[in-house]
């Protein structure tokens, strides 16, 4: 109270005079002088609030928006303001021609889809000729260095170009989008003004109102990472050459926090987009004669939908046996195995992959749907990263070498012939040639059919770069990395010579980059192979039709090799096939020992 009363104190205003004595004159003096006053106040106040009403509004300074709003009262209609600084004419892109270039993963190609997707409404036209575009985007990567490098690269090449064109009436705009507007967004904006657009993963929505935003010469950002976009309700534009095969995307950002990985921080957490959004576009890709789905996402196989009430529970998330997470143990939501289920009894005829999956997240419940259905490739990617226990507790992995050479053997067990892939990092932080050979003796237990192997690249924000020293040599990195790739090499030589004098179901793919006079497809197992281009016997009466990308060949495996491609990106295994018999049936039929084509309209 003593507070109060001092502020009181305070605020009191002392009285500076007291009239003593007033004449009557001086009394009607001031009661006339101040009714005078107060007329003329009155007065200026009315006048002042007419000429507020009739003058212009904040509406009258936005172009389009006035005559909006004449419009909306000539129809007797309340108007509203939709948008707070552009109107939604103004947004439109006046047929201008927008090109893409996509580097890194497959959630990058279906990011472009995406986008496109929501610029085509706007009215963008897509091109592939880079000389005509007036906005060039980029969907970038952040996942290593050398990723962004390149993109450093192309963006002095297309800042050259763009000098060029600033001599015409419509200069080029150039904007980053994905994983590396989100990390990199104050060097992309500041460094030698080489962008007028930022959007990270979660703001391509907003693309049509940066890209206004930059038509009037400002730079234009938007990288908020967002805990519920999932992109659900924007059907992707699929764009790929291969009209074949196509990327849907299940669910996007990751919560496995693995202490090397820069995702979390460029994706954001975990969301899963509702199931019966997924099934709505498998359904029309189907009817577009798609023959091969991919299902995508960072953490693909911990998909969990709860975006309905009935699919809220207390049931908690299965993991494989020996496993565990970082985070506490999620509750309720329909799984992976639904997701799965549900999908690949859409199109029978229809190939199912996913990818990328965690070895945490293969309970029996996925190997065994896997196993049951045909058109669920058996194929399953099982990033290792390492096979020592020491860098895998470094890496925050959330399972042991012994834990994870488990599941191999559950998985071999429970899907005969399966094919694995892998991912392995060389040379992390604190690796030691111990380490490193535990590593090559675990490819060597294993036998992979392909893999991604690269040196490491220590990443800002990640729990590496905050905890961890990057104390292994460039060089050594390298060296181990070789040696990595070699032993990978020879293991799936072997697994593939494996599989000589077999019959293999391919769905063809197109010509063979290496001669015009061979064909190239993939195997259910996901290996590449070539076979000559000749005709092919189909149906009862064995007519002779030709080969089209898309068409299924069943082929006879008459040699095979594993192939070390350089840039240290992948191991992509090649078969020549000497010849494949005459084949009919469906997809239902792959197992029959006179074979299979389809050709399905």
């Amino acid at each position: 109270m003593e507070h109060l009363r001092t502020v009181r104190a305070f605020f009191c205003v002392p009285k500076l005079w007291t009239p003593l004595r007033c004449t009557r004159h001086c009394s009607n003096l001031a009661t006339n002088n101040n009714s005078v006053i107060s007329t003329e106040r009155k007065a200026t106040l009315e006048k002042f609030k007419i000429q507020i009403s009739s003058g212009p509004r904040f509406q009258d300074f936005i172009r389009g928006a006035s005559a909006h709003q004449t419009s909306a009262a000539e129809d007797g209609e309340m108007f509203s303001d939709k948008s707070s600084y552009l109107s939604e004419t103004s947004e439109m892109g006046s047929s201008r021609k927008v090109y893409f270039e996509t580097y890194g993963c497959q959630m990058n190609v279906n990011d472009t889809e995406i986008a496109w997707s929501i610029l085509q409404k706007k009215g963008y036209q897509r091109t592939g000729n880079l000389k005509e575009a007036d906005v060039v985007l980029l969907v970038t990567c952040s996942i290593r260095e050398k990723a962004e490098q390149t993109i450093w690269n192309r963006l002095q090449q297309l800042t050259a170009m763009k000098k060029k064109r600033l001599r015409t009436r419509i200069p080029m705009k150039i904007g980053i989008l994905g994983c590396m507007a989100e990390r990199l967004k104050a060097e992309l904006l500041e460094r030698e003004k080489l962008v007028d657009v930022l959007a990270g993963p979660d703001a391509y929505r907003d693309l049509p109102r940066l890209l206004m935003v930059a038509d009037g010469g400002q730079q234009a950002s938007n990288v908020l990472l967002s805990l519920e976009e999932t992109y659900a309700d924007v059907m992707p534009v699929h764009h790929s050459p291969q009209g074949y095969s196509a990327f849907v995307s299940i669910m996007r950002g990751c919560d496995n926090m693995c202490s090397y990985c820069i995702v979390p921080f460029t994706r954001g957490r975990e969301r899963s987009r509702p199931l019966s959004s997924i099934l709505e576009e498998v359904q029309m890709l189907s009817d577009q004669g798609v023959k091969e789905v991919t299902l995508l996402g960072q953490n693909v196989n911990s998909y969990r939908d709860t975006s309905e009430e009935q699919f809220s529970g207390s049931d908690q998330t299965q993991l494989s046996r020996g496993f565990k997470t970082v985070y506490k143990t999620k509750q309720g939501g329909l799984r992976f195995s639904d997701l799965l289920d549900r999908v690949s009894l859409i199109d029978p005829d229809m190939r199912i992959r996913f990818t990328s999956p965690h070895p945490k997240d293969f309970p029996d419940q996925v190997l065994h749907l896997i196993a049951e259905r045909r058109n669920i490739c058996k194929q399953i990617h099982l990033p290792a990263q390492s096979g020592s226990n020491e860098v895998l507790k470094a890496m925050r992995r959330g399972y042991t070498r012994e834990a994870y050479l488990d599941l191999v053997e559950n998985i071999k067990k429970i899907i005969p012939g399966v094919s694995l892939s892998s991912d392995f990092i060389s040379g992390f932080c604190g690796e030691t040639e111990d380490d490193h050979q535990e590593t090559l003796s675990l490819i060597r237990a294993v036998g992979y059919n392909i893999g991604f192997l690269f040196a490491y690249s220590m990443r800002k924000k990640t729990h590496a770069f905050h905890r961890l020293q990057d104390d292994v040599p460039a060089e050594v990195k390298q060296r181990r990395l070789a040696e990595c790739i070699s032993v990978f090499r020879e293991e799936a030589t072997r697994v593939n010579a494996a599989l000589v004098g077999s019959t293999q179901l391919v769905l063809v793919e197109g010509e063979s980059k290496r001669s015009a006079n061979d064909l190239c497809g993939r195997t259910d197992g996901n290996m590449k192979v070539i076979f000559p281009k000749e005709d092919v016997a189909v149906g009862s009466g064995f007519n002779d039709e030709p080969v089209h990308a898309g068409d299924y060949v069943l082929v006879k495996v008459g040699s095979g090799s594993g192939r070390n491609p350089t840039k240290n990106t992948d191991l992509i295994n090649k078969y020549r096939y000497l010849t494949y018999p005459h084949i009919h049936g469906s997809l239902q039929t792959t197992s029959s020992s006179h074979g299979f084509f389809l050709n399905k309209s």
